[in-house]
């Protein structure tokens, strides 16, 4: 991580968000989505996130790590950088050694990866470990599995991406498996006390142009149910979609709240549940939570626009929200609370 991680993250921190999450942390080299991603896959990666950590502490916020390996998605160059997709080895990548569960690419213009032997399985697993104990000794305050969008765990899970015939391929539990034995590998290496979440694409979205092999809503809520019954795993996020090129999205504002609700419905209170995308306003938010029975309501892009999110959405509900001093008084007086009621605000710094 780098002063930029510290200037972006601690701008988010100093306007009240309450909880965050640092991006996408490759467990391994070749697990990175690009050259340019964030990594914990040795002891020297812990102390520069500390820092950022520290500064999120500092301003009384939590904040956790996302745990993850790219698999079929991996050494793609960063989105800003080129509109080609694979990061070759001139510009740091690394497309002969991108992994997989089965041999088959993301889609023509990605690399081919390999799939993963049994041993290497075990190595991942083992790496995955020894990140998570380095994110906890940075002093995350939680850990989240990225299970989603077609990486690594993701891809294990889709019969689109996954076509083994061994123990880790066929049948919803021998896909399944590795999700189930990260997350209680992920439980045993923090400890009964900080909280583990999970991200889970919902559903494919391949109903359409691949009916017969996909991962779908009912399967994210078989696959919740054997969450809940493993007791690994405190909060599941559900996302969609980015396991495979033909994908037919249908977005719109919450599309995918109504995954999330249908878990919700299934698990009831033995497992948090949040909705993430496309959430861009506090009474819509808070409709979610109030009235569809979700617990957590996450944004993410909202916060690239705009870093005090949190803050807009408190002025949509007229809540009050605690924020770092030197901001919070020029909206309210000298002295006070660290607390901000939007309904208030001065007209002038010299009120």
């Amino acid at each position: 991580m780098t002063d930029w991680h510290v200037a972006h993250l601690g701008g988010i921190a100093q306007r009240g968000p309450g909880m965050m999450m640092i991006e996408a942390t490759a467990v391994v080299p070749e697990g990175r989505i690009t050259p340019q991603d964030v990594g914990l896959w040795k002891d020297s990666q812990i102390e520069p996130m500390r820092r950022v950590i520290e500064f999120v502490h500092s301003q009384n916020q939590k904040i956790g790590v996302q745990i993850a390996h790219a698999g079929r998605k991996a050494s793609t160059v960063a989105p800003w950088v080129s509109s080609t997709v694979v990061a070759t080895e001139k510009v740091g990548g690394w497309p002969e050694n991108v992994k997989a569960p089965s041999d088959i690419p993301f889609a023509d213009s990605f690399p081919k990866p390999k799939a993963m032997t049994e041993g290497e399985i075990e190595e991942f697993k083992a790496a995955w470990g020894a990140a998570v104990k380095r994110a906890i000794a940075a002093g995350a305050d939680f850990i989240e599995i990225h299970n989603a969008h077609g990486y690594l765990l993701s891809s294990f899970l889709s019969p689109a991406a996954n076509k083994r015939t061994d123990k880790y391929g066929g049948s919803f539990e021998n896909r399944t498996r590795l999700p189930l034995e990260i997350a209680q590998l992920t439980r045993d290496a923090v400890g009964p006390q900080v909280p583990v979440f999970l991200r889970v694409s919902a559903t494919d979205w391949l109903e359409e142009s691949l009916p017969e092999e996909s991962w779908r809503v009912e399967d994210s809520v078989r696959f919740a149910e054997a969450l809940v019954a493993q007791g690994a795993v405190d909060l599941i996020d559900i996302s969609s979609g980015g396991v495979h090129a033909a994908q037919k999205v249908k977005s719109g504002p919450g599309f995918q709240a109504p995954f999330a609700v249908a878990v919700k419905k299934a698990v009831g209170d033995k497992l948090v549940v949040a909705t993430v995308g496309a959430i861009t306003n506090g009474k819509q938010a808070n409709r979610l939570l109030e009235e569809e029975g979700l617990d957590v309501a996450l944004v993410g892009r909202g916060f690239q626009k705009d870093t005090a999110t949190v803050w807009t959405f408190a002025q949509h509900l007229n809540a009050e929200i605690s924020m770092a001093n030197q901001i919070r008084w020029g909206f309210t007086r000298r002295g006070g609370t660290p607390y901000i009621d939007p309904s208030v605000y001065k007209s002038s710094i010299f009120d």
